[in-house]
């Protein structure tokens, strides 16, 4: 799936049952708005399908975890240094998580990393004073970087699905293009699914009461005593399951339906 040739679009009955229930859609129907949630739910569960069946369909799982594993790293820097503007924030976590691939995983994942750095900005006012350089020290707190590295894998699942939606709209229905849906499946699919990742903060505070509670390796203690050094660490640690959590592979309730983990 490079970017040398048009990509088709993923196949099986659950991505064409998709794509027909959203080529019968239309914007001004009645119930519009649920069933375009309906048929959100639809690729989302075509995608955790598919991924299910094989980890390795698309490279979004291995992408995912490479980007997961690059935006710990740099949780510990915007820490300290935090950035200038929400367009430098971008520019910089576009380039450092995103990679340079051309694969529409690639895509995803910087897309879904801009879209991170906007809805975190929604979520948190206060960004602005630490852009403007209103906090001591310059850097980002805790709480606002736990949920950037909590949406940012939303957003990227939220992202891909947007792409497939786009290439079903061009082809199957071009009446739809003015109607948006793929934007809006992409922001339903990543409401539903961010909850369903870890978050870092709270994982270390997990830690803590244990440590508090049992005989805790060393490497915890030390975790506890120093959140700023350890928080980046904690959330590489997380990565395999916040991925597997957001494609599929570990389970947990979204639609309506419960599986069992994979």
């Amino acid at each position: 799936m490079g970017t040398s040739t048009r990509w088709k679009g993923p196949n099986g009955d659950r991505w064409s049952s998709a794509r027909r229930r959203l080529a019968r859609w239309r914007d001004d129907s009645r119930n519009a708005d649920q069933r375009l949630e309906e048929i959100a739910a639809d690729h989302l569960s075509a995608l955790h399908e598919t991924l299910r069946f094989d980890r390795s369909a698309f490279g979004l799982y291995d992408t995912a975890c490479a980007a997961g594993e690059r935006l710990a790293g740099a949780l510990g820097a915007l820490a300290a240094e935090g950035a200038e503007s929400e367009a430098a924030l971008v520019a910089r976590l576009v380039s450092e998580v995103g990679g340079g691939g051309g694969t529409l995983a690639d895509a995803a994942v910087r897309r879904g990393m801009a879209a991170a750095v906007r809805d975190v900005r929604s979520r948190h006012p206060e960004l602005d004073d630490a852009m403007d350089g209103g906090t001591a020290g310059g850097g980002f707190s805790w709480d606002i970087l736990c949920d950037l590295y909590q949406v940012f894998f939303a957003d990227m699942v939220g992202e891909f699905l947007r792409s497939v939606v786009a290439e079903h709209v061009k082809l199957a229905v071009p009446v739809l293009i003015a109607s948006d849906p793929e934007g809006r499946i992409a922001d339903w699919v990543a409401e539903k699914v961010v909850d369903l990742v870890p978050n870092p903060c709270e994982e270390s505070a997990e830690a803590t009461g244990l440590a508090q509670a049992v005989d805790t390796a060393q490497s915890v203690v030390d975790a506890v005593q120093d959140p700023s050094a350890a928080l980046p660490e904690i959330a590489e640690l997380l990565v395999p399951r916040a991925v597997g959590k957001v494609l599929g592979l570990i389970t947990e309730e979204i639609t309506g339906e419960e599986g069992a983990s994979a």
